[in-house]
């Protein structure tokens, strides 16, 4: 096979899977009834004059399933960090005990349930909608060989791999979305 179709297969696989990744890390943040420290991924506070990420300067464990404890390093911050996180909207209210913010996560109504399951959806349609952008542009690719002098069959063939390549991510996208719907659904 030649090294021009190669690199766009794998080009094009590459790019497919960090869509993917990008996916789960979007999904990680949607709440799905138990506590999980990456639900303050992106709460920044304003640390020193710099925007910086909750995780960057307090410790973040979840005991159990039901509560987030931050830990702040400089305790000095702890009331700029519960500022933050009720300034993010999250529908957390953070306890100050002084030395530790206890942010207990409330159970999940039926109703906001569903409201996270679509917005899981929003964000698997966009992982689709990104993995079908990819395959038009290595298609594009593909017929710019074509016109380079790559004979013909094997530009069918690479049309056909890269379409085989989109199907599989396809599914893997659903699979990945159905596992977090479940995941948001179970009570």
């Amino acid at each position: 096979m030649n090294e021009e179709i190669e690199f766009t297969l794998e080009e094009t696989k590459e790019s497919m899977n960090l869509t993917v990744q990008h996916l789960e890390k979007e999904l990680q943040k949607v709440r799905a009834g138990k506590a999980s420290a990456q639900m303050l991924d992106g709460v920044k506070i304003d640390y020193y004059g710099v925007m910086t990420p909750i995780e960057q300067t307090a410790n973040v464990s979840t005991p159990d399933g039901r509560q987030i404890i931050v830990q702040p390093w400089d305790k000095n911050v702890l009331g700029l960090i519960d500022k933050a996180i009720q300034a993010a909207n999250l529908g957390f209210n953070p306890k100050n005990e002084g030395e530790i913010l206890r942010i207990i996560v409330p159970p999940l109504t039926e109703e906001r349930r569903r409201d996270l399951v679509k917005k899981a959806k929003i964000e698997a349609e966009n992982a689709r909608i990104g993995i079908r952008n990819i395959r038009r542009t290595a298609n594009e690719t593909a017929k710019k060989l074509k016109k380079d002098g790559i004979p013909e069959d094997e530009v069918d063939k690479l049309e056909t791999e890269i379409q085989k390549i989109t199907d599989d991510f396809i599914i893997k996208v659903d699979k990945i979305f159905e596992t977090k719907e479940k995941d948001i659904m179970t009570v």
